[in-house]
C-alpha cells in the first residue's frame, strides 16, 4: 500500500469484531441494539451490522438520517437536540420512516407544537450528570409538562440519555458507578411514566458504560458508537484492549530534530484533532505505533505526539523510535478519538488496500 499523505487506515477484521461483541451482549442481556453511526459515518461498514441483523440505528444529525435513509436504513433516532430550522427535512423524512427525534426540554417541545401539525416520535433527553442537554432527571415537573404539551399530537417513545461523564472517569470502577447511578434514575421515571405508557422505552448510550457493564437493571435499549472502532481513550479509560483499537491514522515522516528527539510528520489538526489525553502531565494527541503488513503493532518504548497545529504533529520519540526511523517513512497513529477522526478524514483504506467512503 503506498501512503503519500495523512491516511486513515481500517482493521475491518478488529472491526467486525467489535460488533459481534456488542451484539452478543445486547443479545445476552435482551436489550434493543440501537448503534450510533456517527462514529464510521459508513454505508459500508454499516452493511455489517446489517450482516448481525441490526436494523435499527441511532445518528447525530438530520444529514446523517438522510443519508442512512437513502440507503434503507429506516427505523432511525437522531439522538440531537430537536433543530427546529430543519423542520421540514424532518417532516420529509418522518413522512417515509420510523424517525425518533430528541426534545431536551419544554421550550423545544414548545417550539414543535408552533411549527408542526404533523404527528411525529419524539424521545425526552434527560440529563443524568453529564449537564449537556436534556432535563434534569429529578425535574419531573418539566417533564411532565413536557408530556402533556406534546401528547395531543405527537408520540411518546421513552426516555434517552448519554452518560457522557463516564469519559472523564478515572477507573473503570467509576465508570461503572455512574452507570449505576444513571440506570437508577432512569428508572425512577420509567416506573412513574409507565402505567400511562406501557411501551415506554429507556435508552442509555456511552460506549464505556455499554461496554463494562454486566448489569442493564431495567434498561431497554442501548446505543454505544465508539466501541466500533475504540480509540486511545477508551484504551486509557480500561474499556478495551489496545488490540481492539481497529482504526490508526498512517503519517509521513517530514523531518526529525535529535537535539530535542523530535519527530514532524505531515499529520495535523485538521488530521488528527486536538483532542487529548494527559501522558506523564503533557498532552498526549496520539500514540506512535509501528506499521506493519498485517496493521500495526505498539513499540515496546512509547512515543506520542505532543503538540499539533493545522498540517504538522510534532512526536516527542522514544530513543528506540529516534534510532529507527528516517525521513520520507510513515508512522501509524493511534488516535485519541476515533469519532473525530473519522469525521476529519472522510474516508477509510482497509489493510488490503481498499477505499470505504463515508458522509
Amino acid at each position: 500500500m503506498k501512503i503519500t499523505k495523512p491516511t486513515l487506515l481500517l482493521d475491518l477484521q478488529k472491526c467486525k469484531n467489535n460488533i459481534l461483541r456488542m451484539v452478543d451482549k445486547a443479545d445476552k442481556n435482551n436489550l434493543i441494539f440501537r448503534p450510533h453511526f456517527k462514529t464510521h459515518q459508513s454505508l459500508q461498514i454499516g452493511e455489517i451490522f446489517k450482516e448481525f441483523g441490526i436494523d435499527k440505528i441511532t445518528v447525530s444529525s438530520v444529514e446523517m438520517a438522510q443519508y442512512f435513509a437513502d440507503s434503507g436504513w429506516n427505523d432511525i433516532t437522531i439522538a440531537f437536540p430537536f433543530n427546529p430550522l430543519e423542520i421540514t427535512e424532518i417532516e420529509n423524512l418522518a413522512g417515509k420512516n420510523n424517525l425518533n427525534i430528541l426534545i431536551s426540554s419544554k421550550d423545544s417541545a414548545e417550539k414543535l407544537m408552533q411549527i408542526t401539525h404533523k404527528e411525529l416520535n419524539y424521545f425526552i433527553e434527560i440529563d443524568t450528570g453529564y449537564h449537556r442537554s436534556g432535563i434534569l432527571a429529578e425535574d419531573i415537573l418539566q417533564i411532565e409538562k413536557t408530556i402533556t404539551l406534546l401528547k395531543k399530537q405527537h408520540n411518546f417513545i421513552g426516555f434517552l440519555t448519554h452518560s457522557g461523564h463516564t469519559y472523564q472517569a478515572n477507573s473503570t470502577d467509576e465508570i461503572l458507578t455512574i452507570h449505576q447511578k444513571t440506570i437508577e434514575k432512569m428508572s425512577i421515571l420509567k416506573n412513574k411514566f409507565s402505567l400511562e405508557f406501557p411501551e415506554l422505552i429507556m435508552s442509555i448510550g456511552d460506549t464505556p458504560s455499554c461496554t463494562l457493564a454486566k448489569d442493564f437493571g431495567n434498561v431497554d435499549e442501548i446505543r454505544p458508537g465508539n466501541f466500533v472502532f475504540f480509540d486511545l481513550m477508551q484504551y486509557n479509560l480500561g474499556v478495551c484492549k489496545f488490540e481492539e483499537i481497529a482504526v490508526c491514522v498512517a503519517c509521513p515522516v517530514v523531518d526529525i530534530n535529535l537535539e530535542r528527539n523530535e519527530v514532524v510528520i505531515y499529520g495535523g489538526g485538521v488530521h488528527l484533532s486536538k483532542e487529548f489525553i494527559m501522558q506523564n502531565g503533557e498532552k498526549n494527541f496520539g500514540q506512535v505505533v509501528k506499521l506493519n503488513e498485517t496493521g500495526w503493532q505498539k513499540h515496546a518504548e512509547i512515543s506520542y505526539i505532543k503538540a499539533l497545529s493545522q498540517e504538522h504533529g510534532i512526536i516527542k520519540a522514544s530513543n528506540q523510535l529516534i534510532n529507527e526511523i528516517s525521513i520520507g517513512d510513515v508512522v501509524g497513529i493511534i488516535p485519541v478519538h476515533s469519532c473525530m477522526i473519522a469525521n476529519l478524514m472522510k474516508a477509510y483504506k482497509t489493510l488490503n488496500n481498499i477505499s470505504i467512503d463515508h458522509l
